[in-house]
């Protein structure tokens, strides 16, 4: 049988500026430097634009791994017991080389949310935690931020399914290209100048936060009661960031959040997921937690509750924070309506945390601190870094200052 080019349903201008977009804005990939690359193979139209436009500025050499979901489920429904303890440390030693030697990282999402959800929960997460452990060598200069780095999005259809599963698949797939063009700000008439005037708004805002310095943030609403510690000289990030290298890049594209790195030991109270997250091919809902100095001590969710506690163990920081992000209610995500079971862009609906590993750039002059100066600062050390959203128009955030003293940073959702 051969199946329908739904490709075409994608307006091919728009996918032709938002990979321009990903090399200018998300990358401002240097000439001469290298690119790594990861996508689905479905994702492979935006993968040849963006391979053209990253040659266009310069690119020594681009180089690309594909995924794809059939051969990920025919691990689970064909291999030996013991590849679940397994993962491709050469693959991951060689992509930890080529960022030693100053590449750049660009990653496309757009994974079907639900690939694994019918899998062994068990072998998921031993395979995840295989991964990641082979990975860190890779991640570690990610999460450094030593490297310019950036992920985008592109509409695989089995992703446009689940979120639009009343249409058919043709038009669920426009409707999900043209939702991921407008959060990309690809629909502007100039995207790098949006992008330009969005990065100087979100600037604005970390920049308030990070001159009133507060010790801590209190979230208080429906099944929320949570005061999350800041650490000490942390710093409040949004938008385009300069990595050690000296490029200044978009991460996350899209991006609606300004964040900061909270203190592994001083979270506590309760804490209500307000969307489900989608991690690594399985959908967790309604999670509900309790820390107590700065560990979560209770974990439930109503779906998707063994992978979660299985997550919970994967080491010592699996259980506490390594980032707090603020995100309006009405921020253009919230206000589209769509629920994407996708984190990049779930998380920029909303106000999130996320578990495990911290980003030593959120620390002042981060670049210079040596990971046991981090840890003493109250930063997080895991092999994991999973966001999930807790903010909705009826979650209210207060600041405390050093004094005890609140102040008001959002009310019902909204910036205050």
């Amino acid at each position: 049988m051969t199946l329908p080019d739904l490709s075409v349903s994608i307006d091919p201008a728009k996918l032709e500026k938002l990979a321009e977009v990903a090399v200018k804005v998300g990358l401002r990939l240097q000439e001469g430097q290298e690119l790594v690359m990861t996508a689905p193979l479905a994702a492979l139209p935006l993968v040849r634009l963006i391979t053209k436009h990253a040659y266009k500025a310069g690119a020594g050499i681009v180089t690309t791994f594909y995924a794809d979901e059939e051969t990920t489920l025919a691990r689970y429904a064909h291999a030996p017991d013991a590849s679940f303890d397994q993962a491709p440390g050469w693959l991951y030693d060689g992509m930890a080389n080529a960022f030693e030697k100053g590449a750049a990282r660009l990653a496309i999402a757009g994974d079907n949310p639900m690939m694994l959800a019918g899998q062994d929960p068990a072998k998921v997460a031993r395979a995840n935690k295989a991964n990641s452990i082979a990975y860190k060598p890779a991640l570690e200069h990610v999460s450094n931020f030593d490297i310019n780095w950036n992920i985008c999005s592109y509409p695989n259809p089995s992703w446009a399914r689940l979120v639009f599963p009343d249409l058919p698949i043709a038009e669920a797939v426009e409707k999900l290209a043209e939702a991921i063009f407008a959060a990309s700000r690809v629909n502007d008439a100039d995207p790098v100048a949006a992008w330009v005037a969005h990065n100087a708004e979100l600037r604005k805002r970390s920049s308030w936060l990070n001159g009133e310095r507060f010790q801590a943030l209190h979230f208080t609403g429906p099944g929320t009661d949570l005061t999350v510690g800041l650490a000490d000289g942390h710093e409040w990030h949004g938008g385009a960031s300069t990595a050690k290298n000296g490029i200044t890049c978009n991460p996350n594209i899209p991006t609606e959040e300004v964040f900061t790195t909270p203190h592994a030991l001083k979270v506590e109270g309760h804490v209500s997921s307000t969307k489900p997250l989608s991690h690594q091919g399985t959908l967790i809902d309604n999670i509900q937690v309790r820390f107590e100095g700065g560990r979560i001590i209770e974990a439930k969710a109503s779906r998707g509750e063994e992978v979660l506690l299985k997550v919970l163990d994967t080491d010592e920081g699996a259980r506490r924070l390594g980032e707090v992000a603020l995100v309006p209610h009405s921020s253009p995500i919230s206000a589209s309506g769509i629920l994407f079971y996708n984190t990049l862009f779930d998380e920029n609906a909303s106000c999130h945390i996320a578990l495990g590993q911290c980003y030593s750039k959120c620390f002042l002059n981060g670049a210079s601190l040596t990971p046991n100066e981090i840890k003493a600062q109250g930063g997080n050390s895991s092999l994991i870094h999973i966001d999930w959203m807790i903010g909705s128009d009826k979650i209210d955030i207060d600041g405390i200052s050093a004094d005890g003293m609140k102040v008001p940073v959002m009310r019902k959702g909204e910036w205050a």
